[in-house]
């Protein structure tokens, strides 16, 4: 390898490991956002989780009684 790859190869390596040592150094440095009212999208998602799940379940029953009828047939 070349210097110029090796040192590019090096940059993005310290680059991936200082930016997050950078930002969890500059937590406390963030201004506070205020809010003046709460928020009216509260409410009760466990139904979503269920119903993702019932559509995974069928799913896998769908994939596992698939009938391999496709496969090839000599002439």
């Amino acid at each position: 390898m070349h210097m110029a790859k090796k040192l590019v190869i090096a940059l993005a390596a310290s680059s991936a490991v200082l930016a997050p040592v950078a930002a969890s150094a500059a937590v406390g440095v963030r201004a506070p956002s205020y809010v003046a009212g709460e928020s009216n999208l509260e409410g009760d998602s466990s139904w979503i989780i269920g119903l993702v799940g019932l559509l995974a379940g069928i799913t896998a029953i769908v994939l596992i009684s698939d009938d391999d009828e496709d496969s090839p047939v000599s002439p």
